[in-house]
């Protein structure tokens, strides 16, 4: 890729990597909250056209199979204009259709492109060329307003196509309160060493993914501890049913941490008995969240350094609180694919390692914002 580009937002329950991409503009719908933000303006649109080296990937590429969720290249193919003739003699060279790509509500559309992908090593002096990287060309989204990398297990991820899929990753996001800060990112470590010398963090075996849903990162829940209260959630968040249903998928695409009924309702339970602070009901309703509570404050300066939960609301100095869990939803979809969601915003503040090799994931404390240098 010819430009460099600032941004990129890993998910580790997507596959498809895609960048912001068109010669002229990026049309990004229902984004104006990010339209006067970095997010936006930090962004440099790919241009294929700039580059000698990018091409459409081919309607018989596998990959074009699966961005399409077709299991053979003659449906791909059919819909780019082959003739039969031409697909049973493998001589149609035409490119893949665009295609839509969803992320719950949001949506991306685009073309799958191939061409030369440079990573860096911490130091910019040694770099690693991946010829005929395939990504996402996408010119238009909605309510997604910058690039993502994909980090989940199909084979179009990132992990997948550099070919560390079977060693690891690890991530330690930055607190809510540099979501504006320009001038640091979340780290991001690929490859052999996130995953050496890290025996001393706390880890989990991941679930073996169920064949439905292949492509996710699973653990299981065994229990949730609230001061000396612990509680057991329902055996669908440590283990799957006979059709592959359940578990709990770790994924930082998903802003908050998703809880089944009627576990999550026992758990907001159990908080109520505990916490002493009047309750914001106003908030409640405003929001969406079902527990916010009235906070006071010590001084005039209502964020302080250390307070890593967005300010919902200030009144008289006090601020209103949140807990950032959401019930999964609630319909008949619930029943189906994995029962809860470790989402990204509880893991603010802690390295995680996907030890992909010993299929396991690593949890430690850390401040992400003084990540060691590697």
């Amino acid at each position: 890729m010819t430009e460099p580009l600032k941004e990129v937002r890993d998910d580790t329950g997507s596959d498809l990597t895609w960048v912001p991409c068109g010669n002229l503009s990026f049309d990004c719908i229902d984004c104006n909250d990010y339209k006067n933000n970095r997010l936006l303006t930090a962004s440099i649109n790919f241009s294929p056209s700039h580059s000698s080296s990018s091409l459409r990937d081919s309607c018989s590429s596998p990959f074009c199979s699966d961005i399409h969720s077709s299991d053979n290249s003659f449906d791909t193919c059919t819909i780019a204009g082959c003739s039969l003739t031409t697909l049973l003699r493998s001589t149609c060279y035409r490119p893949c259709p665009p295609f839509a790509y969803t992320y719950g509500e949001e949506v991306v559309a685009g073309t799958l492109t191939r061409d030369t992908l440079r990573v860096h090593a911490t130091t910019n002096s040694i770099s690693r060329d991946i010829p005929r990287f395939c990504f996402g060309c996408v010119g238009s989204t909605y309510r997604e307003p910058i690039g993502i990398a994909g980090f989940g297990k199909g084979p179009l991820s990132l992990p997948s196509q550099l070919g560390f899929v079977h060693k690891g990753f690890s991530h330690c996001f930055l607190p809510f309160k540099y979501a504006n800060n320009p001038n640091i990112s979340s780290p991001l470590v690929v490859g052999d060493l996130p995953i050496s010398s890290k025996e001393y963090m706390q880890f989990t075996p991941m679930l073996k993914s169920p064949i439905m849903y292949p492509n996710y990162y699973y653990i299981g829940l065994e229990a949730v501890t609230v001061g000396n209260v612990s509680t057991a959630p329902q055996v669908t968040l440590r283990e799957f049913d006979s059709f592959g249903n359940g578990g709990m998928i770790i994924d930082s695409g998903t802003t908050y941490t998703h809880l089944p009924e009627p576990f999550y309702s026992q758990l907001l339970s159990i908080l109520e008995s505990v916490i002493n602070y009047p309750r914001a009901t106003e908030v409640e309703e405003r929001s969406g969240f079902d527990l916010c509570y009235r906070i006071p404050c010590k001084s005039n300066n209502i964020l302080g350094d250390g307070d890593e939960l967005p300010l919902i609301t200030p009144s008289n100095y006090s601020v209103a609180k949140c807990l950032l869990f959401q019930s999964m939803d609630d319909d008949d979809d619930r029943y189906y694919g994995p029962a809860g969601v470790f989402g990204s915003f509880q893991q603010q503040n802690v390295e995680v390692v996907y030890d992909l090799d010993k299929e396991r994931i690593g949890f430690q404390v850390a401040d992400c914002a003084n990540f060691p240098a590697l």
